[in-house]
């Protein structure tokens, strides 16, 4: 299962308290301050791991705690520091705070690292603060506490397709066709609960990733269905294939929902690559393919069946030029 989203409490180490101390050594009656300084606290890290998928370990575990500094001793000896927590998370989580909902971070690389709370300072030891006129200092400075705060973790997929469209349009049996994903398929809305990846091989050179996302409905941006949780994943795709029954009323006008649902969620998403394709082809007579884009009023759309893998080689070759495409323009914003 796909958990996305995670709450999680954080709380780093609290810095070690210096330390008061003067030299006690045989003939020396009245060494000098020798204090030392508390350790530092540790620190709650987040670290991108490629092998992690999913926020479940997060939701399951939700308060992380890092060790506090160990305090300074005397011969001027600095207390051991607090040792960090590092957490394992998926490539492509946005971090917020949870109070006020600002996004802090948002890690994608793998080994991406980001202090989530900071360790506080170790306290200075008497020795610090010795000088010419005041050569036996009497105080320490205690240990600073550390960061502690509550944090909302968003997984948002990375993949170079999404498969778009309503329920029941088709997207989980093609992925299961193209790839060796093999997601929920049924002949009812709202098979595919959660999103689904599947690695496409057109040969060693040339692969890529496809996401299958819950069906979107009307209201979706507004968190109707599953849209909400649709719309997060489809943020980081590359390319978006809008997947349309040709066996409806009018192909055309489900796409300009989806186009709609897309647009009000994120303005951006209208801007990205996108091929529309017709899905099953099976259902209609041979004869009728040619037409069958024209008929649906999108002259330019590309017919497939994921049953029969009528044009399916096609798609793909078209796909695969626009991620190019879009590579290519990726590079050159750098």
């Amino acid at each position: 299962m796909l958990i996305d989203l995670a709450r999680i409490h954080v709380i780093a180490g609290k810095g070690g308290d210096g330390c008061v101390s003067f030299r006690r050594e045989k003939y020396v009656p009245k060494g000098g301050p020798d204090g030392g300084d508390g350790g530092r606290g540790g620190s709650v890290l987040l670290q991108v791991d490629p092998h992690v998928r999913t926020l479940l370990d997060c939701r399951e575990a939700p308060r992380y705690r890092a060790d506090s500094g160990r305090p300074g001793s005397g011969n001027s000896r600095t207390g051991k520091d607090g040792e960090d927590v590092v957490i394992k998370i998926p490539p492509g989580t946005v971090i917020k705070d949870a109070e006020s909902g600002t996004a802090l971070a948002d890690l994608v690389e793998p080994d991406a690292t980001w202090t989530a709370a900071r360790g506080g300072r170790g306290g200075r030891g008497n020795a610090r603060f010795a000088t010419p006129t005041h050569q036996a200092p009497r105080h320490a400075e205690p240990g600073e506490p550390g960061e502690e705060r509550w944090l909302e973790l968003e997984l948002k997929l990375i993949a170079d397709v999404g498969l778009v469209g309503l329920p029941n349009a088709g997207k989980s049996t093609l992925l299961s066709r193209i790839s060796r994903a093999r997601p929920r398929i049924a002949d009812y809305p709202f098979t595919t609960l959660e999103p689904n990846l599947g690695i496409v091989v057109r040969d060693p050179e040339r692969q890529f990733v496809v996401a299958d996302l819950p069906g979107l409905i009307e209201g979706a941006h507004t968190g109707k269905g599953l849209g909400l949780e649709f719309l997060r994943h489809i943020e980081r795709t590359r390319v978006l294939a809008f997947l349309l029954d040709v066996t409806r009323e009018s192909p055309a006008d489900d796409l300009r929902l989806l186009e709609h649902e897309l647009a009000r969620h994120k303005v951006e998403l209208a801007e990205k690559p996108r091929l529309v394709v017709l899905t099953k082809a099976d259902l209609l007579p041979a004869e009728a393919h040619a037409g069958a884009p024209s008929g649906a009023g999108l002259p330019d759309a590309l017919l497939i069946s994921a049953h029969s893998g009528v044009g399916l080689d096609a798609w793909l070759e078209r796909t695969w030029q626009l991620l190019e495409k879009a590579r290519a323009a990726e590079e050159a914003a750098r």
